[in-house]
């Protein structure tokens, strides 16, 4: 099978089509010019040393020429070489606190933003490893398997937000519970998972969750957004609009603060680390030196057809004609009469 890697460059072939448009008036001008002199049988007598035969190769062999160069530049490939490629890495799930304290401003523009853009810069920096996406409020779920295909994992991330999960609160030990769940239950290795919140758990036993999931072999890393000092939680309309800041029953600003302390214990617990956000992410670094140090595992092993170039025939073919057309004359060689 052959295929163009810069199928772009066939546009020049038009330029080869006007060549051809260009050589064909020019005959046919010299045509009706030679008409002129006489009887163009007589004529082309009286110019007997020259042969008709070799000016039509003298013609063509530019356009010939010209032809085979806008193929090389279009780098024909062919699919000739098979070659079997491992990939080796660890399974890694992110998990994104979406509930409304993650719409507080003291990150700005808030501490949900910031969270999609640490995730998003981590998967940047990922190579072989299997990702997985989980969302969670007042209940978790998993929005994207464990893949290697990063390209989904971030149109995944990009759809995010707290109207994903209606239930409010924040249970980061459903969220544990969930990824442990959503990893292989045959291993006890290879897993790590990484939570990005602001820390408020509303009595889903986060610890707790933890410390099952450490049997499991999860390495849990724990990245804190928001300030321990709170933020008044925004309150929004049906239509986007802003509608003040969230309340208790007695009518008091409800301030969102970020628990480091729980989020500390969780990492302790698994032998992970726990990071606070910041704007350099300096923390990812961090986080993915200590991941690339996990035992890795084998995740995925094909067959790829790996297509070779061929454009190197064609232009020393275009080459050589060239050549070949500087050394021809349109003179017929000594002793012949006839061409």
């Amino acid at each position: 099978m052959i295929r163009f890697a810069n199928h772009s460059m066939l546009v020049f072939l038009w330029a080869v089509i006007a060549m051809i448009v260009a050589v064909m008036y020019g005959l046919r001008r010299r045509r009706t010019i030679l008409s002129a002199l006489g009887d163009l049988e007589v004529v082309q007598r009286m110019a007997g040393s020259l042969s008709a035969r070799r000016r039509r190769a003298k013609t063509a062999l530019p356009i010939v020429a010209a032809l085979l160069m806008v193929l090389a530049m279009a780098r024909p490939q062919m699919g000739t070489r098979l070659e079997t490629v491992k990939r080796k890495g660890v399974d890694l799930i992110l998990a994104i606190d979406v509930s409304n304290s993650m719409l507080a401003q003291d990150l700005k523009p808030s501490r949900l933003e910031v969270a999609k853009r640490e995730v998003t810069a981590l998967l940047d920096r990922l190579q072989g490893d299997r990702v997985g996406l989980i969302a969670f409020a007042g209940s978790a779920f998993v929005e994207c398997p464990l893949t290697l295909d990063y390209g989904a994992a971030r149109l995944f991330l990009d759809q995010i937000d707290p109207s994903l999960i209606p239930r409010p609160g924040t249970a980061i030990g459903e969220a544990i519970r969930t990824a442990t769940k959503a990893f292989s239950q045959q291993e006890r290795k290879y897993k790590a998972l990484i939570i990005v919140t602001d820390g408020e758990d509303h009595d889903t036993k986060p610890v707790e969750a933890a410390k099952e999931s450490a049997k499991q072999g999860v390495h849990i890393y724990t990245i804190g957004v928001g300030s321990a000092d709170g933020e008044p939680v925004p309150v929004y309309g049906d239509r986007g609009n802003s509608a003040g800041y969230k309340k208790d029953r007695d009518g008091n600003v409800v301030l969102s603060k970020l628990d480091e302390t729980t989020l500390q214990k969780i990492a302790l617990t698994t032998n992970g680390k726990y990071h606070h956000a910041t704007s350099a992410q300096l923390e990812l670094d961090r986080i993915y030196r200590d991941i690339s140090k996990l035992e890795e595992k084998t995740l995925l092993t094909r067959k790829y057809s790996h297509y070779e170039d061929r454009f190197q025939w064609l232009a020393l073919a275009a080459l050589a004609m060239l050549i070949l057309e500087g050394l021809l004359t349109d003179r017929k060689p000594q002793g012949v009469k006839n061409s």
